[in-house]
């Protein structure tokens, strides 16, 4: 499965390490996510999607829809 975070955050001039800040991970595990070789957390998978402005489904190339779902009200 090809992952968009890659390309949304070179798309933002925004490093690794900047995005591995964010997501209170180390650099190398943010680099593993965007390989593939390890599965983003739910948790650190909606904060993307949040920081994005984009759905999960979209980050996880299940859809080509870039706007993000209306919020839940719960």
């Amino acid at each position: 499965m090809k992952l968009r975070i890659r390309d949304l955050r070179e798309d933002r001039d925004l490093s690794q390490k900047q995005m591995a800040d964010m997501l209170n991970v180390h650099q190398t595990t943010y680099s593993d996510y965007e390989l593939g070789r390890l599965n983003i957390p739910i948790n650190a998978l909606c904060k993307l999607a949040d920081y994005y402005d984009t759905s999960v489904d979209y980050l996880l190339g299940r859809t080509d829809e870039k706007r993000p779902y209306p919020k839940s009200e719960k």
